[in-house]
């Protein structure tokens, strides 16, 4: 553990950081969440600390994938989709209502920044409190999809289990077979969660509109990711390609430690406790 005055040196750091960079472009994984009771992907040295999720792939090709991961969603989202905002989210809010912030482009799905009131966000990989028909675009709010879950499991909607990342709980060793998926109301088409998962492509136009907010900034901040996907550490990689100074606040090793010019191995609340 770090001894208080190099926590306090640290935040310091971040402070004189973000004060000499007036317009921010931040970048927020799930270290921001945790706080919430949303538990993260990844241990300090940036491995997953649990099997990986489920990818687009299998989701889409295997009745079985969707019977395993709507069972555990039910029961998973009963407190996913009552997490609440924490230090964290409203520091960052914060700063944007300073005019610090000019864009903050989150790998989270939890819709927390939004909730603590920030204004320009771009979810990244989408929000998991909307279902989406992979045939007709339909869109279903999640609550509204939990409901279907429920009446058509009654069994399962006793159950309670540890939770796992995003929505996920752990409901290892069960047989899900009999597990009931509703269906797309208006054509009968796969429902899944408007999220990009593993092996999916981020929409360009998110991808787009990110750069470009980028580009108008003059630093970027990493809040809570390791940035070991490539979907978040291409802006990392394209803010040092143009210059831009990046300084990072996270647990344990980032991809892109070498390109840094400020760690701060802090909690995300503690290091960005001094915005008020």
């Amino acid at each position: 553990m770090q001894p208080p005055a190099t926590l306090e040196h640290d935040r310091a750091r971040l402070r004189e950081f973000i004060e000499a960079h007036p317009r921010l472009f931040v970048l927020t994984g799930a270290g921001c969440s945790t706080d919430s009771g949303i538990p993260d992907y990844r241990d300090t040295r940036g491995d997953w600390k649990r099997p990986q999720p489920v990818t687009y792939q299998a989701f889409m090709g295997e009745t079985a994938t969707r019977q395993r991961y709507w069972a555990r969603s039910l029961v998973g989202w009963r407190r996913f989709g009552r997490a609440r905002p924490n230090a964290t989210h409203h520091a960052l809010a914060r700063l944007e209502q300073q005019g610090r912030v000019t864009t903050l482009l989150t790998q989270n799905v939890d819709g927390l920044h939004q909730a603590a009131g920030q204004q320009r966000v771009i979810d990244l990989h989408g929000r998991l409190d909307e279902v989406r028909c992979m045939s007709c675009e339909q869109r279903l709010p999640r609550d509204a999809f939990q409901h279907a879950l429920v009446t058509g499991n009654p069994a399962w909607a006793e159950l309670d289990a540890g939770d796992a990342p995003d929505g996920d709980a752990d409901l290892e060793g069960r047989d899900f077979s009999s597990f009931d998926v509703p269906a797309c109301p208006a054509c009968g088409g796969i429902l899944k969660p408007d999220v990009v998962f593993f092996g999916e492509n981020v929409p360009r136009s998110r991808v787009d509109a990110a750069i470009t907010s980028l580009n108008a900034a003059d630093a970027m901040l990493v809040v809570g990711s390791s940035l070991m996907v490539f979907s978040g550490y291409r802006f990392a990689a394209a803010a040092a390609r143009d210059g831009k100074p990046i300084a990072a606040v996270n647990m344990g090793r980032t991809r892109a430690d070498p390109l840094l010019a400020l760690k701060i191995e802090q909690s995300c609340a503690q290091a960005l406790s001094f915005v008020i």
